[in-house]
């Protein structure tokens, strides 16, 4: 008697302890978009910022500022905010943005405060174009948030040259933050050349405490063991900065989608803070390569795929390469 007794305690015990388990899991977090005065939107995770689109600042649409699963920015405060201490170059490097250096001749990479930073005598108003925020085809909140963004590459005089859809996914998984960024670049206006530009591509700029360059334990790895400036001008499935930030060691990592345009992507990342995704600029980052100018016969689109985790520690601890095998097994939905 005493056994049953004895018995049927311990499997209470058991039960009641697999209820505070389940209890225990935290509810999904609830993400909200929702546009700003300015035009823009903000992602919100349980009423704390994740990130904001931001359309009136400069010559292109950027994300600025994205906060990481620990609520440290995850991107340079330069140039929208001052920061002691903090690096001033590159004023064009705006949080998470796209850009392309040569567009049918037009510059949507730089700005016209780039021109003045590095003095080449260049006229700005006869080169630079500008990326224009045309509005929304959706968003939207809930276990995800969706921005999906259409845009125009224009000339110096507003003339579209090429049309972008640009849907932005955020999530929280786990003890990561993730952007997804899936871009169309669309030929709807006529025929488009896109020249071979190493400043060209997917980008953010990191803070940077975590640049290799800051001497702070800032470190550059990507999928086939390259470490940072070894991985300039690589081709990888992904790419991994880490680094600190505000006492934590916390990383950003870039993957390519298999079915993104030329995957596995060339990578434009540099030891001094600019993390960049490049199928373009082929040659001019490595001379023995192939041209990678692209031309766009009316109504041609190129796709490129891209996921962003923000996480902690190193790409080891964060289990990096297994996220990416996932991120690889599942389909892009399209944009049309």
């Amino acid at each position: 008697m005493k056994t049953r007794i004895a018995l049927a305690f311990t499997v209470a015990l058991l039960m009641a302890g697999s209820a505070v388990a389940a209890d225990a899991t935290p509810p999904p977090q609830a993400i909200t978009v929702e546009k700003t005065a300015t035009g823009g939107a903000v992602v919100k995770v349980d009423g704390g910022l994740f990130a904001e689109y931001i359309v009136d600042r400069a010559n292109k649409t950027f994300l600025w500022p994205v906060i990481g699963p620990t609520g440290k920015a995850m991107t340079r405060g330069f140039p929208q905010a001052s920061v002691a201490g903090e690096t001033v170059d590159h004023v064009h490097q705006r949080g998470l943005l796209f850009g392309h250096q040569s567009v049918n001749g037009f510059d949507t990479w730089a700005e016209e405060a780039s021109y003045r930073e590095h003095a080449n005598g260049m006229n700005p108003l006869a080169t630079l174009g500008a990326i224009r925020h045309r509005g929304y085809k959706s968003l939207s909140g809930g276990t995800t948030g969706v921005i999906h963004a259409r845009t125009d590459f224009v000339d110096p005089h507003n003339k579209p040259i090429l049309a972008e859809e640009r849907r932005m996914t955020f999530s929280v998984a786990g003890d990561t933050r993730v952007i997804d960024v899936d871009i169309d670049l669309i030929a709807a206006y006529g025929p488009v050349k896109l020249e071979d530009m190493k400043d060209a591509g997917l980008a953010m700029r990191v803070p940077d405490s975590m640049a290799v360059d800051g001497g702070q334990g800032g470190v550059i790895v990507n999928s086939e063991g390259e470490r940072n400036a070894a991985a300039w001008s690589r081709h990888a499935t992904w790419v991994d900065y880490h680094g600190p930030v505000e006492g934590e060691h916390l990383g950003i990592a870039i993957f390519n989608h298999p079915s993104s345009f030329r995957h596995p992507t060339a990578w434009h990342v540099r030891t001094y803070g600019l993390f960049c995704a490049n199928p373009f600029g082929l040659k001019q980052m490595n001379p023995e390569a192939q041209s990678g100018a692209v031309e766009l016969a009316a109504g041609d689109r190129i796709r490129l795929r891209h996921r962003f985790i923000f996480h902690r520690g190193d790409e080891q601890e964060a289990e990096i390469a297994a996220a990416y095998g996932a991120y690889a097994a599942d389909p892009r939905s399209p944009l049309e």
